[in-house]
């Protein structure tokens, strides 16, 4: 795909094409290297072999990337939107989210992952002399602001400038169910080695894990339930992702180019019928088990309640926030300087702040 071009035009690169150029971009910005420390389901502390915000990502790619091959869209431009689509999450995953978005309300304004995504390639990373952010393409921005949700013009006026009320190319389309896809079988995996999923429920309330299981058990009879989980979970990603390429191969039949895709009526990308509702099951099922257990509505209470005491110790004592960000973000409400600056943190830095401050 050929790109619109990038804010402020720059040379082409030698052996590089431009959507190569923004995943490059990406993988160096400090936001990215940050998601080694965020939060994906299971807090740090529990197992060092759970899912963090990181990993997911690289999970998230390489399904992406898989499946834009076979459909034989750009695979560079889907590597560079899968590795930024979750740069905008604060820390303790969406708990921290829905929190910060809670205490913006009071202020008429929200918090919102990626249209915070957005504010960190085109504001907050700055590493280049010529140029403010990261100066992505317009293909690479759009996409980040449009990969799980469309938008009609004038809704969010100061994104105007992105196609309101079309849709993204499917590349960018693609991400929002590689992410499910990639969730629901790490959870599925995570939940099960930290003891809150028991594969014979998993079996009686999803049933496609029941039947992966039963054929599974005939072909490695001998092998631990362990190596059985894990082989259900390789099996189920499979059955996912074909069940989405297959899908996206049928909503697609009569689409020619990129701008019959964006006036489409509706999404392109999609599963099939029956990996939808296999999907569908298993999200409940997750939730159920995992998400709503005691074990993690504890650990999303304390993560909570510490994001909102250190919201409101810096709007009353402003002069602790750093000097330097203070500076960057001159004419910003405080609010907006409190919640940014929140955002960007790690779960390990939100925990040495709030100790600092003498929060905990």
């Amino acid at each position: 795909m050929s790109s619109r071009g990038r804010r402020y035009p720059e040379l082409p690169h030698a052996y590089r094409n431009e959507f190569q150029r923004d995943r490059d971009r990406v993988v160096h910005a400090r936001a990215f290297r940050r998601l080694e420390n965020k939060t994906q389901v299971f807090t740090p502390g529990v197992s060092d072999h759970f899912r963090n915000r990181l990993t997911h990502t690289i999970e998230v790619s390489q399904i992406a990337r898989t499946v834009a091959g076979v459909l034989g869209l750009d695979e560079d431009l889907t590597e560079a939107l899968a590795l930024a689509h979750d740069i905008g999450h604060p820390p303790f995953a969406h708990s921290g989210e829905a929190e910060l978005d809670r205490l913006m309300r009071r202020y008429g304004e929200r918090f919102e992952h990626n249209l915070h995504a957005l504010r960190i390639v085109e504001s907050f990373e700055n590493p280049y002399a010529l140029f403010p952010g990261l100066n992505l393409t317009f293909e690479v921005r759009e996409g980040i602001v449009k990969h799980s949700r469309d938008f009609s013009p004038g809704e969010i006026p100061y994104l105007d400038e992105y196609l309101p009320g079309l849709r993204p190319p499917l590349e960018a389309q693609l991400i929002d169910l590689c992410d499910e896809i990639a969730y629901n079988a790490s959870d599925l995996d995570d939940g099960y080695f930290a003891g809150l999923i028991r594969l014979e429920d998993a079996r009686q309330m999803v049933g496609k894990v029941g039947d992966l299981d039963e054929i599974l058990s005939q072909q490695y009879p001998g092998a631990p339930e362990r190596v059985r989980v894990h082989e259900i979970v390789r099996a189920l990603i499979n059955w996912l992702v074909s069940g989405l390429i297959a899908g996206t191969i049928e909503a697609a039949r009569g689409l020619r180019n990129v701008d019959e895709v964006r006036q489409n009526g509706t999404r392109v990308v999609c599963f099939s019928a029956e990996t939808a509702a296999g999907s569908r099951e298993l999200k409940n099922f997750l939730r159920q088990i995992v998400y709503e257990s005691d074990r993690l509505s504890e650990d999303r209470n304390k993560s909570t309640g510490l994001i909102a005491k250190l919201f409101e110790f810096f709007i009353d004592h402003p002069n602790r926030l750093p000097v330097n960000y203070v500076e960057e973000s001159a004419g910003q409400p405080l609010h907006r300087v409190v919640c940014d600056y929140i955002a960007g943190m790690t779960d390990g830095f939100l925990l040495r702040t709030a100790e600092q401050m003498k929060l905990l």
